[in-house]
């Protein structure tokens, strides 16, 4: 049966997924760029952006579980641009230019709806504003047999894990401390006792912790 996943969400040791202030300068908050570092050092990270070299090993392997098996993407209107409020002109296409990395449809929760938007690659960002569950729904059929990822950001999380939504989280936590930002785990005390660890691992740049829901 498909399931909705979150993976690779990198955290801070504070628990913070972004850092304060997120514009188009700092698309993860000021500071947060440091928690994404460890991506880009792995082979599969760099291949991403079209550069050779990186990392082989647990770093490695976490970022291609988040691909693997993956036939559609669920996010928060943060996670794919700063333009708040009605969309005034559509000129934004999200932060990763012509080529986004998803190469399959991508379901971006918005209060204001907009038409969908096909980009070079595969990648189609369809703009959903009825609901996380219309989301999801539209995100299964997409997906095809597949599973479906969650993107962030936090509060896009929090509202699937109230819901009891989300089957599968794997958090990559780094060993840097922002000291304010958006905190993943926050407001979810009703559903933490839902989920299990699965599996610890750690690397020299993070530690990796999956946990799936109980049942």
């Amino acid at each position: 049966m498909p399931r909705l996943r979150v993976h690779n969400y990198s955290m801070s040791l504070d628990g913070y997924g972004a850092g304060p202030d997120q514009d188009e300068q700092n698309p993860m908050g000021v500071g947060g760029g440091q928690l994404h570092e460890w991506v880009f050092a792995t082979r599969p990270g760099r291949a991403m952006i079209d550069q050779e070299g990186g990392s082989t090993g647990a770093d490695a392997d976490f970022f291609l579980q988040g691909v693997d098996g993956i036939g559609a993407t669920i996010m928060g209107r943060n996670m794919f641009g700063p333009v708040r409020g009605p969309w005034t002109d559509e000129a934004w296409n999200g932060w990763w230019g012509e080529e986004p990395p998803y190469h399959h449809h991508v379901f971006v929760l918005t209060h204001h709806p907009r038409e969908p938007l096909a980009m070079e690659g595969g990648t189609t960002f369809h703009f959903v504003g009825d609901g996380i569950e219309s989301a999801l729904e539209q995100a299964f059929e997409a997906a095809d047999g597949l599973d479906v990822r969650l993107g962030g950001g936090a509060s896009t999380i929090q509202q699937y894990l109230r819901a009891g939504l989300v089957d599968e989280i794997h958090v990559a936590v780094v060993p840097v401390l922002l000291g304010s930002g958006a905190r993943l785990f926050e407001g979810i005390e009703d559903v933490a006792d839902r989920y299990t660890r699965a599996e610890l691992v750690t690397s020299p740049a993070v530690a990796h912790i999956r946990m799936t829901r109980d049942g």
